[in-house]
């Protein structure tokens, strides 16, 4: 059989056209899919990246939001009576002073004791106004004489004026002689009145200024209770309504007084308004002094709730305190009704739905971003 060498030569080509359509497809989907391979590590790689730097972001802000402990106010009965401190003072007190120089001759009445007006206190021995007493009367004895003396010589001048038989000169003098004796007689007569009263003073009398202070002297038939109200109970504190005196050292017993007057003006320091309770006390056993617990009535009813007093900011535009809304911090003012020491009780300023921030920050301001203690990051209470 014999080849011809043309013929294997076109068999060559034909073939190797044949082949070439199969291995470029395949070279094509291997390169697509190195590509497909790499993009897909580059995306992969781009996303990881994105979402770790959100995720840090994220906690990043949810870091620099500050963590608080919060409370629900609780509410209290209707106020009906607010019980307030208060000392009872005398309704009089008189310091008593010797007012003259001496030494205590007698003392009738010590301390406790009850004494009525006019009754003698104590006396004092006084030698040097004695004396200058006497000398002062025999002055006066002196003087009166000299007057006596000149009335008669002008009286008995004029006479002999009406004759001619002295001159006017000579009667003039005798009349101005007449005139200066009856000053000095006033003179001496004002002097002995004086050391007659200084000499009075020997006998202290209740109830009786300049040195040191001999008795003290109280009337307690009536106290007296100054009380501070808070302005937010000022309309209970009327003229005239009644009030209620308890005391610890009377369990189980209440004095009847009555509110006299107030000081028609709030103080501007402590928001309180001055009242003056009047209490009867015929017995006595009321003391001047005394710490007493003073129960107004009030005309109207006062919702309030409580709070723990670690929830209170003083700031300088009032007392206030923190609350927590839609994520958010906001410093609401509050008033305060009475106060139990670890509580206080808010009687203007709070909802019952409020939550209030216990031991806020002092740095703690209106719309600061927070977060309740206890709930999950980046949700908003």
């Amino acid at each position: 059989m014999t080849t011809d060498p043309s013929s294997e030569v076109v068999t060559t080509v034909a073939d190797e056209h044949q082949r070439s359509p199969r291995v470029l497809p395949a070279f094509l989907v291997g390169l697509a899919m190195v590509a497909a391979a790499l993009g897909l590590g580059v995306y992969s790689g781009v996303r990881a990246r994105t979402a770790a730097d959100a995720a840090l972001g994220q906690a990043t802000a949810d870091a620099a939001v500050s963590v608080v402990s919060v409370v629900s106010p609780q509410a209290t009965a209707a106020t009906q009576e607010i019980r307030l401190p208060g000392t009872t003072q005398a309704f009089t007190d008189a310091p008593i002073f010797a007012r003259t120089s001496g030494y205590v001759k007698a003392w009738y009445f010590d301390i406790g004791a009850h004494v009525k007006h006019g009754q003698l206190l104590a006396e004092i021995e006084t030698p040097e106004v004695d004396q200058q007493l006497q000398q002062a009367r025999a002055d006066l004895q002196t003087a009166q004489a000299n007057l006596r003396q000149a009335q008669i010589t002008a009286d008995r001048w004029q006479a002999l004026l009406e004759t001619d038989s002295v001159s006017k000169q000579e009667t003039d003098q005798a009349v101005s002689t007449l005139s200066a004796s009856k000053a000095t007689v006033d003179s001496n007569a004002a002097n002995v009145r004086r050391l007659e009263e200084l000499q009075g003073f020997q006998k202290i009398y209740a109830p009786n200024t300049s040195g040191r202070e001999l008795f003290h002297m109280t009337a307690i038939d009536t106290l007296r209770v100054f009380v501070a109200v808070p302005e937010v109970y000022s309309r209970a504190a009327r003229p005239g309504s009644s009030a209620t005196l308890t005391l610890d050292e009377f369990p189980g017993r209440s004095f009847k007084g009555t509110l006299v007057r107030n000081a028609n003006s709030i103080d501007p320091a402590s928001r309180t308004l001055l009242v003056e309770v009047d209490v009867d006390n015929p017995r006595g056993e009321l003391l001047p002094g005394a710490y007493v617990f003073v129960h107004l009535e009030l005309p109207k009813q006062v919702a309030s709730a409580t709070i723990p007093a670690n929830a209170l900011l003083f700031r300088a535009e009032g007392l206030q305190v923190g609350v927590v809304r839609d994520g958010r911090a906001q410093l609401v003012p509050v008033t305060i009704g009475r106060d139990y020491g670890t509580t206080v009780e808010i009687v203007a300023g709070l909802q019952p739905t409020d939550r209030v921030i216990v031991s806020p920050s002092d740095s703690l301001t209106s719309g600061t971003r927070v977060r309740i203690a206890g709930a999950p990051a980046g949700t908003r209470p």
